[in-house]
């Protein structure tokens, strides 16, 4: 060989689970950092499994259904479509944290819960989750129309009329996007009808700097440079934070007051940097008259359901989610 060492650099590093090189080559290793220190307790009385829901990307989407209630009039349940977190670089569905919540939600609310995988950044930027979040609703319409021929247990067990869309972190990012896409008439999912919204730990954005960012709380989860080198990743090249997915309602961002938003809830710790944003995002929606609920967490951090799926406050959260979605579903 010829001239210097032509061996391709890292020239960003994610926690050393990413890395992008010199030669634009993304280098993925595993993900200990996302891997609970002890097991966590099992949930008895709820069955999972894994299907195929867009076999090109070999996407699969974890179906959760909890045993039937004894003596209960019907056998049908509020379906809860749940993406994972992971600032859109890096997570999935199988890990514990995600799947440990999944199993509760499906026990305690209970609901027929779809936990959804998607395809992340920097091999594959923004806005390609999103767009896998959506053909998902696009294959859970599919499997509405098929009725007794869909999957057995989305057959048996799910009300496709009552169908929240939730996530957490940037889960819950992408559940606000797809949630537009339905309402504003972009995406058709009839006979799915999506009741409700559901943002745990919201992961947005912004090009100016909220007090929560300048002055961030002691012991977070999520730092502003976590943040930032999320949005850096995940975006399309050369985006800044007020691109309309990480700020849906900044400069640049398409107006929601003619969009038909269904409920939403929006779960907000105390202690996380990006508390400014998600309750910002809020206030944005109670001014354009949506329906809107909000749950302060105070002293939490940023995505505590899923980082703490056993503790007293996600205990709470559960509650707050169950009366949620049994609200909406009266309505």
């Amino acid at each position: 060989m010829s001239g210097g060492d032509t061996a391709p650099r890292v020239v960003e590093d994610l926690f050393g689970i990413v890395q992008i090189l010199s030669d634009a080559t993304v280098v993925r290793s595993d993900e200990p950092v996302l891997q609970p220190k002890e097991a966590y307790p099992d949930v008895p009385g709820v069955q999972w499994k894994d299907v195929v829901y867009h076999a090109v990307h070999g996407l699969r989407v974890r179906v959760y259904r909890p045993a039937p209630l004894a003596g209960s009039g019907s056998s049908k349940l509020p379906v809860l479509v749940y993406f994972h977190g992971g600032g859109y670089c890096m997570g999935s569905f199988t890990q514990p944290y995600f799947h440990s919540f999944c199993l509760r939600a499906a026990q305690e609310l209970p609901a027929v819960v779809l936990s959804v995988q998607y395809r992340l950044a920097p091999e594959h930027r923004l806005p390609a989750a999103i767009h896998d979040g959506a053909g998902f609703l696009s294959w859970l319409r599919g499997q509405a129309e098929l009725g007794a021929g869909a999957d057995p247990w989305l057959a048996e067990s799910a009300d496709f009329a009552r169908t929240f869309v939730s996530g957490v972190s940037a889960g819950a990012n992408l559940a606000h996007h797809v949630t537009v896409q339905v309402a504003s008439g972009q995406l058709a999912v009839s006979p799915v009808r999506v009741v409700g919204y559901v943002l745990l730990s919201a992961f947005f954005g912004g090009a100016e700097r909220t007090a929560g960012e300048t002055d961030p709380p002691a012991d977070v989860s999520l730092t502003v440079e976590m943040s930032d080198q999320f949005w850096h990743m995940s975006l399309p090249v050369g985006a800044s934070r007020d691109h309309p997915v990480a700020n849906p309602f900044g400069p640049e961002s398409p107006g929601l007051a003619l969009v038909d938003l269904p409920p939403a809830l929006v779960v907000a710790p105390g202690s996380d940097v990006l508390r400014d944003h998600v309750r910002g995002y809020a206030a944005s929606l109670k001014k354009l008259g949506k329906a809107v609920e909000v749950a302060v967490f105070e002293g939490e951090q940023h995505s505590f359901s899923v980082l703490r799926p056993f503790g007293e406050a996600a205990d709470e959260l559960l509650r707050v989610l169950r009366r949620f979605v049994y609200t909406a579903t009266e309505r």
